[in-house]
């Protein structure tokens, strides 16, 4: 039976071998016999540029770069990867798509993206969005030396970390109305996400027919992942050793 894989928000850092541990393991074996891999966004914590070679980053991108001698892998940027460009992406063997796409999945049109989008109740990171995503704002930053960016991302972290804390968990989840609107835009019935770490299949109506949203889990406790294939759509777990 064919089947495709979808992961998000892995969140990849050095100092969690347990999670990087559990990715690998996923690319050589469970994901060699997909027809393809989509990478969601947010595979790592944080990404400063392609310039920051590290041991890690490394290995990450070679565990992808043998997979994808067998398999196509697709990736969308999060926003803590949106900084991740073509030259990490080659040595991955990931090509990466445009941040909202609509993919043939089994002869169904489905809309895939990060989903940080969708989150418009939360005004103040929906401006930082904004900035983070113009053509300005990028290159200043990957213009500025390494030491620099570090300082910046670690920054960044600790003060989403203190603002998480005091909104409501509504507010950090998708609107509604955006999500119908944007499947309405690109006339699908089925939208895959992530960001939002709230893994769950929704069904309701929108283009006036029966609709799908599919939410990938993060990889804070276990691996998470989503197969499709022709006949059906399970979110499934992996265990850390």
């Amino acid at each position: 039976m064919p089947f495709t894989y979808f992961i998000a928000d892995l969140h990849l850092t050095a100092d969690r071998p347990d999670i990087s541990g559990c990715l690998f393991r996923f690319l050589k074996e469970d994901a060699r016999g997909a027809d393809a891999l989509y990478v969601l966004g947010d595979l790592f914590e944080v990404w400063i540029g392609d310039d920051n070679v590290t041991p890690f980053n490394d290995a990450v991108a070679k565990a992808f770069y043998h997979l994808s001698q067998s398999v196509p892998i697709y990736f969308i940027h999060g926003n803590r990867d949106f900084a991740i460009r073509q030259k990490w992406a080659t040595k991955a063997g990931m090509t990466i798509l445009n941040e909202q796409t609509v993919i043939d999945l089994y002869g169904q049109a489905t809309l895939i993206t990060h989903g940080d989008e969708l989150c418009t109740r939360d005004v103040a990171y929906q401006k930082f969005r904004k900035k983070s995503r113009s053509w300005w704002w990028p290159r200043l930053m990957l213009a500025m030396p390494l030491w620099f960016r570090r300082r910046v991302a670690e920054n960044g972290r600790r003060e989403s970390r203190e603002t998480q804390k005091h909104l409501h968990q509504e507010i950090m989840d998708v609107t509604p109305s955006e999500v119908t609107a944007v499947m309405e835009q690109y006339h699908v019935q089925r939208l895959i996400h992530g960001h939002t770490h709230r893994p769950a299949i929704h069904t309701f109506t929108a283009n006036s027919l029966p609709a799908q949203r599919i939410v990938l889990g993060d990889w804070y406790e276990q691996g998470s992942v989503l197969k499709v294939t022709p006949n059906s759509t399970d979110l499934q777990t992996r265990n850390f050793l």
